[in-house]
């Protein structure tokens, strides 16, 4: 059964109103995409008390704000043909007994379960009332490094070499459309575990079907599906990249002078960092590394990150000060170079607009 074997960490998450803060102090914005609606209707979901979970072994922490992702996963268990919801009940239960008393977790790990007959489960306690609310997420255990962000759906069977079933991935579609209405998300925001985890989940086929899923949740939300693509960035490698990729490692805690030039203690900390987040660990900055260390930001935040943002702007011919404060010259630049790459003008630096800033 696919697990995580972290569920977060130490020292990742501190809760503010509306917001989160990380490392130095940069602000992750639970800033909701404008003019997004928080849709009454959604997919019917089974409860936990519906399918008979037990008590979390200690309290789920709420946290405030929204997650500013969805990422996908495979149980990696059989491809059953029992589609019944008993089966799909019977698959929740056995998931949380391993989960609590195998890898002693308080609970299930992941947010939702799509079974193999298209039932929608709740995991985590607190998972549905949340989402249905809007403004809240529940703490998880479903990807290093995520689990403060990230909305986790696994969904029952193995995909290395099979598609999931038909009905499967509509409901997996439908219900990413959901989360998405309720908390203000975008199509492009929607990812596979193997984006940041050095793991095979979701497996290679459904991994594969991640731009399709995007296409088809943008099909009914809107908006350009198209996700981030970041840069691979070596020992040896110099220029604006590597200052913006020492900064990154710099909020999350790296002791490293930013110089723009990619020698051993870059290296060093793009290891230290790959290990820490569980990702696969080759000292080179490519999609796991550039996808866990961004994080967005809006106005109001300040630290290495900022300054990193601010930095590209510059470099990008855009006169903003180089302070590592998010005020409203910042967002004014955000603002001009998310029009001129045909991004949504919104002024906050998601990880797709992080990846324009980098390309």
């Amino acid at each position: 059964m696919h697990t995580d074997p972290t569920s977060s960490l130490p020292g990742r998450r501190a809760v503010l109103v509306g917001a989160l803060t990380l490392g130095t102090g940069a602000l992750l914005s639970p800033v909701l995409t404008p003019g997004a609606a928080r849709a009454a209707g959604g997919p019917v979901v089974a409860g936990t008390d519906a399918w008979g979970a037990r008590p979390a072994s200690s309290p789920v922490t709420v946290l405030a704000g929204v997650p500013d992702k969805v990422i996908v996963h495979h149980t990696a268990t059989a491809n059953v043909t029992d589609y019944s919801q008993a089966a799909a009940f019977s698959l929740a239960r056995a998931m949380q007994t391993y989960q609590m008393d195998t890898e002693h977790w308080i609970d299930t790990g992941q947010h939702f379960t799509v079974s193999r007959g298209a039932h929608i489960t709740e995991g985590r306690h607190g998972s549905l009332a949340t989402l249905l609310g809007g403004t809240q997420h529940v703490e998880s255990a479903h990807c290093t490094g995520q689990n403060t962000v990230a909305i986790g759906i696994e969904n029952e069977g193995t995909y290395s070499t099979v598609d999931p079933r038909s009905a499967q991935y509509a409901a997996l579609v439908g219900l990413i459309v959901h989360v998405c209405r309720q908390y203000g998300l975008r199509a492009y925001q929607v990812y596979g575990h193997r984006d940041f985890n050095n793991t095979e989940c979701p497996g290679d086929r459904l991994h594969a079907l991640i731009p399709q899923l995007r296409a088809d949740v943008a099909a009914q939300i809107g908006g350009d599906p198209a996700g981030p693509v970041w840069p691979v960035l070596a020992a040896g490698a110099s220029g604006e990249k590597v200052r913006t990729l020492q900064h990154l490692l710099v909020q999350r805690g790296a002791s490293l002078t930013v110089d723009g030039s990619f020698g051993p203690a870059t290296r060093s900390a793009v290891t230290a960092f790959q290990t820490a987040v569980n990702a696969g660990v080759d000292g080179v900055a490519g999609n796991q590394t550039w996808s866990q260390a961004v994080a967005p930001l809006a106005q109001g935040a300040s630290g290495s990150a900022v300054t990193a943002v601010q930095s590209q702007l510059v470099a990008r011919g855009i006169t903003v000060a180089v302070d590592g404060s998010f005020g409203p010259g910042t967002r004014a630049g955000v603002v001009s170079f998310q029009g001129s790459a045909s991004l949504p003008a919104d002024g906050v630096v998601d990880a797709r607009t992080w990846s324009r800033l980098v390309a």
